[in-house]
């Protein structure tokens, strides 16, 4: 099991790895990333996760090395590790630069590609579910930090995943200023009720998640209704089922919200089967190379 990081281009070991202390990411988290991973040692959605790291980018104006030479350079540090199966983190910052705000005093971005063994959640946590609660700690307004980049400016989430575990529970449900539910602290959220499959909308200021898409392509081949909407609180701890989506959970039930104990407090079958439906349909994607 080992570890390989590749800076700009170069393959080192996790220890060798360095870039400066005056590297926007590291000064400001001026940056963009993404998380892919590998089904049967093959890497997953890596189009859906270049295109979506495309957009974070943009939004940032912050120019990307070429997808082709992204891709090249993923699939080369991935191979490099050996591992049965692998964790990939995909980071672009802004570059190094002065001491100051101005993003346009910046060289040149700066690639970092972070290759590991695939830890995977234990599977206590899908028989059992987890438990989440409702921090202090609100969600970016999408008119401030927008949540629909995938920036490296995390501390909204750290701060509220911190909040949970040291309350007892596994995460953290972000809910917006105005008290609509947002996501999770690195999820996206559905639940189930009188037989509809639902979730925020994009509006309410949320990640489009690669997973929730696909989750919503799955349901509807499923025969599962489904719709975005706006949804509270209340809304989900009345639900039959609540969970999580994202590439490495895949779909998480979630039991308890705060207090509240969701339905019988057991995973439900909806959950069961989008992720049974989603392991399939992932292994089967990456063995036709897509």
């Amino acid at each position: 099991m080992s570890w390989k990081i590749n800076i700009d281009g170069e393959l080192c070991q996790a220890e060798h790895a360095k870039i400066s202390v005056l590297d926007r990411g590291f000064l400001y988290g001026d940056s963009v990333y993404e998380v892919v991973r590998t089904y049967g040692s093959r890497i997953f959605a890596l189009d859906e996760h270049l295109a979506r790291l495309t957009k974070s980018a943009s939004r940032l104006e912050l120019d990307l090395p070429k997808t082709s030479w992204l891709r090249e350079q993923i699939e080369k540090t991935i191979a490099a590790t050996e591992n049965e199966e692998c964790y990939c983190r995909i980071v672009v910052t802004r570059g190094t630069g002065p001491i100051t705000l101005d993003p346009s005093t910046a060289d040149k971005p700066c690639t970092v590609i972070i290759a590991k063994d695939l830890e995977l959640f234990p599977d206590w946590q899908y028989t059992q579910g987890i438990k989440v609660t409702i921090p202090m700690i609100r969600r970016n307004s999408r008119f401030a930090l927008d949540p629909a980049i995938k920036s490296g400016n995390y501390l909204n989430s750290i701060l509220a995943l911190g909040e949970a575990m040291r309350a007892g529970f596994d995460d953290a449900l972000m809910i917006c200023a105005a008290g609509r539910v947002t996501e999770a602290t690195t999820s996206n959220v559905f639940t189930y009720h009188s037989d509809t499959l639902r979730t925020p909308a994009l509006e309410t200021g949320i990640l489009e998640g690669v997973t929730r898409g696909f989750v919503l392509d799955l349901a509807t081949k499923l025969g599962i209704r489904w719709e975005e909407c706006e949804l509270y609180p209340e809304d989900l701890i009345s639900s039959d089922e609540v969970m999580l989506t994202s590439t490495l959970k895949e779909v998480m039930p979630v039991v308890q919200i705060g207090s509240d104990t969701i339905n019988t407090g057991k995973p439900g079958p909806i959950a069961k089967k989008l992720r049974e439906a989603f392991q399939i349909f992932a292994r089967e994607r990456v063995q036709n190379g897509a």
